[in-house]
């Protein structure tokens, strides 16, 4: 059954049954409304007046106003196609809808929109006829109702935020402080990706091929590679809060290595590996059919990134300084 918004003489007539001191019951009868509509809208269009709380209530003429606004946010992609094609070009990128909305304010563009807006659209009848579901991180066709979401507080707890990170590991003046991320390719080639790793402190670059985005798959993979360092040569990594990355405990587990994690719709917190992939994409672009790749062309890439001279590192290549640090602690 198709879902018909509340118009204007229906709250028209809420208002003045509460005006008359009915209950929602009899709103609902009188509207021919379930009561969870009633109370869902007197919820989300109640008039409140900070400094003037007595004539706080509803008002059918604000209600309408708010709920038209509500309306016009939703079509905000429609209206422009420039904004349309940032969301999908972030998509393409495997960044989420709060990625993508976050960082089009960190960008301060002219125009932006929200996640939810971003959410809105891709469930819409637009969204769904250009199958936008697809680039959603659970691929669901239809959006889970809000209290069926699982909070992620218990996955990212707030002791692993980055501002709890020690402050060397910002400052890059202790090594064995990593960053990791997924370098994300056309969807259409297949799940396959390139999980990227950067040394904070030698700007030391790891690449390898990862089948699709499964954490505990991606996890392992981390632990069967960095496992063989000096534990003091793997002590951190730093990620964003990507659902790749949620076994992140495996890590600790199985190797001794905590996990940090960026803010919430701010993976360029974690800029060093973000500046690492627009490096890795002179070679890697997203049109390239990464499956294909041969375990030795990935070791000729972070060979070619690896033995470039780095300004920030007095002109030596990260292979040399990585290589420096490891001697002293071995």
């Amino acid at each position: 059954m198709a879902h018909i918004e509340l118009d204007l003489m229906e709250r028209q007539v809420i208002e003045n049954m509460l005006l008359a001191k009915a209950s929602i019951s009899q709103i609902a009868e009188r509207l021919s409304r379930h009561r969870s509509t009633i109370y869902r809208e007197i919820a989300r269009n109640r008039f409140v007046d900070g400094e003037w709380p007595e004539i706080d209530g509803y008002y059918g003429t604000i209600a309408q106003k708010n709920a038209a606004e509500r309306r016009h946010r939703r079509r905000k992609l429609v209206r422009c196609p420039e904004l349309l094609e940032a969301v999908i070009e972030g998509f393409e990128i495997g960044w989420s809808p709060e990625q993508i909305a976050g960082r089009m304010r960190a960008e301060k563009m002219d125009v932006f929109v929200s996640h939810e807006t971003i959410y809105a659209y891709v469930y819409s009848e637009d969204g769904q006829r250009e199958n936008l579901a697809r680039y959603l991180p659970g691929r669901r066709k239809k959006r889970r109702p809000r209290h069926a979401r699982k909070p992620r507080g218990n996955v990212f707890p707030p002791e692993r935020a980055i501002r709890n990170r020690p402050d060397e590991i910002g400052e890059r003046s202790t090594f064995g402080h990593w960053e990791g991320d997924l370098m994300i390719f056309r969807r259409e080639l297949g799940p396959s990706n390139v999980a990227s790793l950067v040394e904070r402190k030698t700007r030391f670059a790891v690449l390898f091929r990862n089948g699709d985005r499964r954490s505990k798959p991606l996890m392992g993979r981390l632990i069967d590679l960095f496992a063989p360092l000096p534990r003091s040569a793997r002590q951190s990594i730093t990620f964003d809060r990507g659902f790749e990355f949620v076994a992140w405990r495996e890590l600790k587990k199985g190797m001794g290595t905590e996990a940090w994690f960026c803010d919430p719709q701010a993976p360029w917190q974690k800029g060093s590996v973000e500046n690492l992939n627009k490096r890795a994409r002179r070679y890697l672009s997203r049109e390239l059919p990464v499956a294909a790749l041969s375990s030795r062309s990935m070791n000729e890439v972070c060979d070619l990134l690896n033995g470039t001279p780095r300004k920030c590192l007095g002109y030596r290549t990260p292979r040399e300084a990585f290589a420096e640090e490891i001697r002293r602690i071995t």
